[in-house]
């Protein structure tokens, strides 16, 4: 009784600190559980299912796979890689590239786009994920770096920055979207939000040559205090994934932002695996064992957030390259995203449609006990999560 009298009154104690203050108990008090607190159910529920199954599995990703692909686009429930295996990939791509720098209408379109896909993917039982390329809001230039176009614009947006009231009208309409995309079960669906990567490398304003690395952390953290705790935004885990330009955990930690901001670690690389003929997959391997060591040690998700070969000219790719780096050092990683089938380019396209030279490798790839896609994910939204 006298034990039971002690854990009864730390639970009380708990949860009047967590009411008196919300911020202070965060990812690094509880590892292995969503940095947001008051994540959705549904939102909780992922984060531990995709933990459980990266210890058997990896789930297969494409970027606007649902969109459009080889040759088309807007056709419903359709992708190429479904076309091509019975199922869509497992995680679905979507990008807020359309969120800002546009006129209002272009705005409100993009929206209507993005909550279709996000909620049809939700309601199919998949999992998306959210790139951003963020047009330059302080300049011209796009979300490329373009020399004597671009601003720097990283040091322009955080708190005290001359952009800083722009940043968060632009935090109010990713807020206002991820608060309106509910599913047929009345609940929000969960994305995996991956603001800001390949910041390691200079091709983005926000890269490592534009900005401080004080700066970056400063952006980073405000960005997730301002959607979790002033929009209310719940339904968000949040990625960090450079480029592939780091070789130790030391080297790929230098703009991290800390345990408490961040729920997934990964890695974009396409370098190592076949660009420009290049192939290095032990490189390729020791540097996802480094995302996956740090993920089990600091309590976090890993993934490979981004690869691929364009236009799949190696006809084993999958099996060879990409499906041996995966099993290599015996790695735990949520998922492997491949980029995108561009609906009128010939050459730009990194999964197979019918008739591709690569769809027998890449057949045998779906069919590994290892590759998870859509039609074998159980229910990831529906696990009961206990906070104690």
């Amino acid at each position: 009784m006298e034990k039971e009298r002690i854990q009864s009154a730390w639970v009380s104690l708990l949860i009047s600190l967590l009411i008196l203050f919300p911020s202070t108990i965060n990812a690094q008090t509880y590892p292995n559980k969503p940095l947001d607190l008051k994540a959705t159910k549904e939102t909780a529920s992922l984060y531990q299912n995709l933990r459980k199954l990266a210890k058997k599995h990896i789930l297969f990703g494409h970027q606007h796979a649902t969109e459009y692909g080889y040759g088309w686009s807007g056709d419903p429930n359709r992708s190429d890689v479904k076309s091509v295996t019975g199922s869509h990939p497992a995680v679905i791509g979507v990008d807020f590239s359309g969120l800002s720098g546009r006129p209002p209408a272009a705005i409100e379109k993009a929206k209507e786009t993005l909550r279709k896909q996000i909620v049809d993917t939700y309601n199919r039982g998949g999992v998306t994920t959210v790139a951003w390329h963020f047009t330059n809001p302080a300049s011209k230039g796009g979300f490329y770096w373009v020399d004597t176009v671009s601003a720097p614009a990283v040091a322009l947006l955080i708190p005290g920055g001359s952009h800083h009231e722009q940043y968060k009208e632009i935090l109010k309409t990713i807020g206002s979207l991820a608060n309106s995309v509910k599913g047929n079960d009345g609940k929000l669906a969960p994305m995996i939000f991956r603001p800001y990567h390949e910041f390691d490398g200079g091709w983005f304003w926000w890269g490592k040559p534009h900005c401080r690395k004080e700066d970056f952390v400063s952006l980073w953290r405000f960005t997730v205090s301002y959607l979790r705790d002033s929009l209310q935004v719940h339904n968000f885990l949040y990625a960090f994934s450079p480029d592939c330009l780091f070789k130790t955990e030391a080297d790929y930690l230098e703009r991290y932002p800390g345990d408490e901001w961040v729920d997934l670690v990964g890695m974009d690389n396409y370098a190592d695996f076949g660009r420009n003929g290049r192939y290095n997959i032990n490189a390729g391997s020791q540097k996802l064992k480094i995302v996956s060591d740090y993920a089990r040690k600091a309590g976090k998700l890993a993934a490979f957030t981004e690869t691929g070969l364009e236009s799949i000219p190696d006809t084993t790719w999958w099996s060879n390259t990409l499906l041996k780096a995966l099993k290599a050092e015996k790695i735990r990683l949520t998922y492997v995203l491949v980029w995108r089938n561009d609906a009128r380019s010939q050459t730009h396209y990194y999964a197979p449609y019918p008739g591709q030279a690569s769809v027998p490798d890449f057949l045998r790839f779906y069919q590994d006990p290892y590759t998870w896609f859509e039609t074998d994910l159980p229910k990831l939204y529906r696990r009961k999560w206990l906070f104690f």
